[in-house]
């Protein structure tokens, strides 16, 4: 692990690269709408590839925080600026393996929203109706593979990295601290984020097989689109 300003120069970094994707489509209403659509398709994706997580009494409630707030359509990088306000305050109260998840998260949604522009230049006026071929299409049409990979990869990250939370007291105490400073500056959000983690994994006791099993099809997924295999869309 890194210490706190090493971790926090990624998170400023993380947050520049957030901030300049967001700024690519701020003023173009014809590529947000689109945006939101892709979204919206990625994450019915999502949802029918890990359905049976979804129907699991012990993942359902981990599985649903994965699907949205991790690798699905919630975005915690529109909150660029508070968390740059507040991030003196966080740097103070949370562990560095705190500091270190929140980085994750900020890398991860600076790189889903880098890859969502790209394919929504490359489905054009398809994105209004997406279908798995189309999707296919546009997918390969991208490319950038190691990005692609490095997405999967912080997601394990991220969920290795709460599972490792929950047997923190002091994160405990810490999210405590931060949710009036956090709400005053409307960073709700992102306090919401750490807090339902937190909860999500502690309630599920163990993640290896959790977060082997989301890894490996995405993997999977990522492996057969490249190759020209659309089946599992």
């Amino acid at each position: 692990m890194s210490n706190k300003a090493e971790i926090v120069e990624r998170l400023v970094k993380q947050l520049d690269l957030a901030e300049e994707a967001r700024a690519s489509i701020a003023t173009d209403k014809v590529a947000a709408r689109r945006r939101e659509r892709l979204r919206e398709w990625q994450a019915g994706r999502l949802a029918r590839t890990h359905a049976d997580l979804l129907e699991n009494r012990r993942y359902a409630a981990t599985t649903e925080f994965f699907l949205t707030e991790i690798y699905g359509p919630n975005d915690l990088s529109r909150q660029i600026e508070e968390v740059r306000r507040i991030l003196p305050v966080m740097t103070r109260t949370l562990p560095a393996a705190g500091l270190e998840t929140v980085a994750d998260a900020i890398e991860l949604n600076a790189l889903s929203e880098q890859l969502d522009m790209a394919m929504v230049r490359a489905l054009g006026s398809r994105a209004d109706e997406i279908t798995p071929a189309v999707y296919a299409d546009a997918y390969r049409q991208v490319g950038r593979r190691a990005e692609r990979e490095r997405q999967i990869e912080l997601i394990g990250h991220i969920g290795r990295s709460l599972d490792r939370l929950t047997h923190s007291r002091l994160l405990g105490m810490a999210l405590s601290t931060m949710r009036k400073p956090a709400r005053l500056a409307g960073l709700q959000d992102l306090q919401d984020f750490l807090e339902r983690g937190h909860s999500a994994f502690r309630k599920m006791r163990g993640t290896n097989e959790f977060l082997q099993t989301i890894v490996t099809r995405e993997q999977r997924l990522l492996e057969a689109l490249f190759v020209g295999d659309d089946s599992l869309l």
